[in-house]
């Protein structure tokens, strides 16, 4: 399973501000070649210990397709500022207004994407407010809170959090192993120097209150299939943050569109990044023509 792509076989893409009523946010925004038809606009959010970077393989696909791929940096994750030690301020409620804005800032209504952690937040947003979306599609991310054994790894961190400094944590997680075994913060796109960048500039009250919320998450699957808006889950084969009989159940209960990305894990746009890309697309096409 290809867990990484070298920096040769990325576009070259240079983050930009999003000026929105929320604040500024980090972004990679790539449009579609010039003369093609624009067939609409995706936001795209990363999970937790993630970043926009983590969409990287799958934006120009998305764009060659007739979309405008917008991948976000949410507050206080790498990018986007935020205050280091003010939990309150990524209280779920106050990220799925950070999203509503995202949205109006780049082209509402847009395509909804949501990877992980950042699924539970799209989810969050639409619950919210769905007028500035045409459609969500749930990466890798549940009905509720996280497996037993990931809440582990996560309490673990927050536990590490709240004694050690970054940098102490950063040495500590390179201390566990190689970053296909410790997966989180050491495993992503780019190279070892990109990915503690990725982490130092994290601040760390976002992954204090974002943990918490993957840790206790409740299962909000029916308020969302009350939502007039079509749905997509998108995962691998194999995923043990949310099990993959468990995200077949949630699709089934949404009525969603389901994909399955055979020999990917819990970042398929990073593992399989085409087919990736192709179903995300084949799905917003479907509702084009709709």
């Amino acid at each position: 399973m290809i867990t990484a792509l070298s920096p040769v076989h990325l576009p070259e893409l240079s983050p930009r501000r999003l000026l929105t009523t929320r604040g500024e946010f980090a972004v990679l925004d790539v449009p579609p070649p010039a003369g093609a038809t624009v067939r609409g606009t995706v936001l795209l959010l990363p999970g937790y210990t993630g970043s926009k970077e983590d969409f990287t393989p799958v934006l120009g696909p998305l764009a060659a397709r007739g979309y405008r791929a917008v991948a976000v940096d949410g507050r206080g994750q790498h990018g986007s500022d935020g205050p280091a030690d003010d939990e309150a301020a990524y209280a779920q409620d106050e990220l799925a207004k950070d999203v509503l804005a995202q949205a109006r800032g780049v082209d509402a209504p847009v395509h909804l994407v949501g990877h992980s952690m950042g699924g539970q937040v799209a989810r969050a947003a639409v619950l919210l407010d769905h007028s500035p979306f045409r459609s969500l599609t749930l990466v890798s991310s549940g009905a509720a809170r996280i497996s037993a054994s990931q809440e582990q790894r996560v309490t673990l961190l927050r536990d590490a959090l709240a004694v050690m400094s970054m940098e102490e944590c950063w040495e500590a997680i390179l201390a566990m192993g190689p970053p296909e075994e410790v997966g989180g913060p050491a495993r992503g796109i780019g190279g070892p120097e990109q990915l503690r960048n990725r982490w130092m500039s994290t601040k760390p009250a976002q992954l204090l209150a974002t943990g918490a919320q993957l840790c206790a998450e409740p299962d909000r699957v029916a308020e969302l299939a009350a939502v007039p808006l079509p749905f997509h889950v998108l995962s691998g084969s194999h995923d043990d943050t949310w099990p993959v009989p468990g995200l077949d159940a949630m699709a089934r209960r949404l009525e969603a569109r389901r994909t399955v990305v055979e020999g990917a894990g819990h970042t398929p746009m990073i593992d399989h990044p085409a087919p990736t890309a192709q179903s995300l697309a084949d799905f917003f096409d479907t509702l084009a023509v709709r």
